[in-house]
């Protein structure tokens, strides 16, 4: 049997020009043709479809899919393990991307009703609302967000100086445990940890032990949250997160 190019587009869930363009360049022409000199793909020519869309899929450029297809001596695993090298690469980007807008979503329910001046009093040279609108786009569905601006909108530029106090004498505590060598499995640290979370719960909103845990991911993976921890003290963002994680299984065989 032999198709016509609107019907393999069809198939494919492609388009005729993209069908054209293969043709023209020579990675997909079709084995035959009309009288008229319309084109007509055979199966054959269909299953060679199916390997372009698959590494096209991957990420291959055009031209590295001939090769994967036309070249004898052409090995398709070390193309598939530098492709995957390269989506592992971008996986670990939009991970961290990821961090970042979460690291947002908290930095935003912080000075929303106070004045440039007053934000400037309270959080020194930390711009809250650095990341607004990021937040919004990535969070504004959320009941988290929405917890966190219900409660934020309420707050007096007194409370956010109490808030802020709270947050740092917490960092002091921890910073000195971990100057002292604590243990971030042992008891002062998982206790620090738990305030920890029970501070965001108490100001923003509920951080159950799970997404607790995906915090302190963020706080190693993401370079800001972990630059900014360990200006306390070197370390603190790597003894934080596994503390963090030590807590939550506390808690999870408690």
């Amino acid at each position: 049997m032999s198709y016509s190019v609107g019907q393999v587009a069809g198939f494919a869930g492609i388009t005729v020009r993209t069908l054209h363009h293969y043709d023209e360049i020579g990675l997909l022409a079709p084995g035959g043709r009309t009288h008229a000199g319309h084109r007509r793909y055979t199966d054959a020519d269909l299953d060679r479809l199916q390997q372009i869309l698959f590494y096209r899929e991957l990420g291959f450029p055009l031209d590295e899919v001939a090769v994967l297809l036309d070249d004898p001596d052409a090995d398709p695993r070390a193309h598939l393990r530098r492709r995957h090298a390269v989506l592992t690469a971008r996986i670990e980007k939009l991970r961290r991307m990821a961090a970042a807008v979460e690291h947002a979503m908290e930095a935003r329910t912080m000075g929303i009703d106070l004045t440039p001046r007053e934000r400037f009093e309270v959080f020194g040279d930390q711009d809250p609302e650095q990341y607004a609108e990021e937040t919004e786009r990535r969070w504004g569905g959320t009941e988290a967000y929405a917890e966190s601006q219900r409660r934020a909108a309420a707050y007096t530029k007194e409370d956010w100086k109490r808030i802020k106090a709270e947050a740092d004498a917490w960092g002091e505590r921890y910073a000195a445990l971990v100057a002292a060598g604590e243990r971030p499995a042992g008891e002062a640290a998982m206790d620090l940890a738990e305030e920890h979370r029970r501070h965001i719960g108490r100001h923003y909103f509920e951080v159950p032990y799970e997404m607790h845990r995906c915090f302190a991911e963020m706080y190693v993976r993401d370079e800001r949250f972990k630059a900014f921890y360990d200006s306390l003290r070197p370390g603190f963002a790597e003894h934080l997160h596994d503390a963090i994680l030590a807590n939550a299984d506390r808690h999870a065989t408690a």
